[in-house]
């Protein structure tokens, strides 16, 4: 597999039995199943860069600050006319050229994302048709920066179904424009992009392919990172609220157990993990779950220094980064994972 390189916590007691949910290979009904191929990857980044100096002359922050706090570096942001859908053609592009697919073959589009163009028509509709896609259905999924995990479930649990046999999932979101730019504790935060995979259907019972997946929310943490407003809130300003010390709190705890939960799923423990490739949010964090999973530092993908968090979009641009360097390939099982806003949070187990 290739890419394009130019575009580049436990739940309990109710809760848990309420709000989780997890797909696995197992057979929707009395026939085998088809094992769920990731086939090709992509990405996309604005071309503008941002540097944590840039910011600091214009906000009550430094380089160091930064740096220390969260790991990054710079983030690209998006220019005048680039928008969510702009930048998921051209991320679903990279991913169907890498994986030798044409757009005529493609049943279904399901696009995560925060920062929709429009209220409707979906952007993953806007996608669909700049592509040229003239078939199949796509809808917009909304779980923050969970969003690519429940794309990715979501698409699963169709081809799964027989219901679909080629889709294109993408994570896309323009976070610099919903951030208070005067609040330092959060736009130094965000970056802009998109990333892109393709699912396929293969073989039943087929070694490679997507594992399992394991989504989880509890809307009661709801008002630890939100959005205030929106088109039927008029009334809210529509930036991006954050508790940090809360969100980093259940991010370490939630994420440990939906990792332990996929491995358990597969039989599987962590010395069988090749690849840790996380949601982009903090480097303590990527570290930590690193730690716990007794990866070696090389064999987590980080990107954060480079792309901030760029929420739903991050997973597969570091997925799509990895891919084309030649670091991950073939063969290889990948452990993704990531918590966002709502909250939601989940991992995805793949062999490559």
């Amino acid at each position: 597999m290739a890419s394009d390189g130019a575009g580049d916590g436990a739940m309990s007691g109710a809760s848990s039995r309420l709000a989780a949910a997890s797909t696995a290979a197992a057979s929707p009904g009395p026939w085998p199943a088809p094992s769920v191929q990731l086939v090709g990857v992509g990405g996309y980044l604005p071309p503008r860069v941002v540097t944590n100096h840039e910011l600091a002359a214009r906000l009550d922050t430094s380089d160091a600050w930064i740096r220390e706090r969260t790991g990054i570096v710079q983030r690209h942001l998006v220019g005048p006319g680039e928008t969510a859908a702009s930048m998921g053609i051209a991320a679903g592009r990279a991913a169907l050229e890498a994986a030798g697919i044409e757009a005529g073959e493609v049943d279904a589009v399901i696009l995560a994302t925060s920062t929709p163009d429009q209220a409707f028509p979906a952007t993953a509709l806007r996608v669909q048709a700049g592509l040229g896609i003239e078939r199949g259905f796509g809808f917009d999924l909304s779980a923050a920066c969970s969003g690519f995990i429940f794309g990715l479930s979501t698409a699963a649990a169709f081809i799964r179904a027989g219901q679909v046999r080629t889709a294109l999932v993408v994570g896309s979101e323009v976070y610099s424009r919903i951030l208070d730019w005067q609040d330092r504790s959060t736009c130094v935060l965000f970056g802009d992009g998109a990333g892109a995979v393709v699912l396929r259907a293969g073989e039943a019972g087929s070694e490679r392919g997507l594992l399992s997946s394991h989504l989880h929310a509890d809307g009661r943490t709801g008002d630890l990172l939100f959005i205030d407003g929106a088109v039927g809130r008029p009334d809210q300003p529509g930036v991006l609220r954050m508790n940090g010390r809360e969100v980093f709190r259940h991010a370490v705890t939630k994420l440990s157990a939906s990792v332990d939960e996929a491995l358990a799923a597969n039989g599987l423990g962590h010395a069988d993990v090749d690849w840790l490739v996380p949601h982009q949010a903090n480097k303590r964090i990527i570290d930590a779950m690193g730690k716990k999973l007794a990866l070696p530092p090389e064999r987590v993908i980080v990107t954060v220094d480079r792309h901030a968090n760029t929420s739903a979009a991050s997973i597969p641009l570091a997925l799509n980064e990895a891919v084309r360097d030649g670091r991950i390939r073939r063969g290889d099982l990948v452990l993704m994972e990531a918590l966002g806003g709502g909250l939601t949070w989940g991992s995805a187990l793949v062999r490559m």
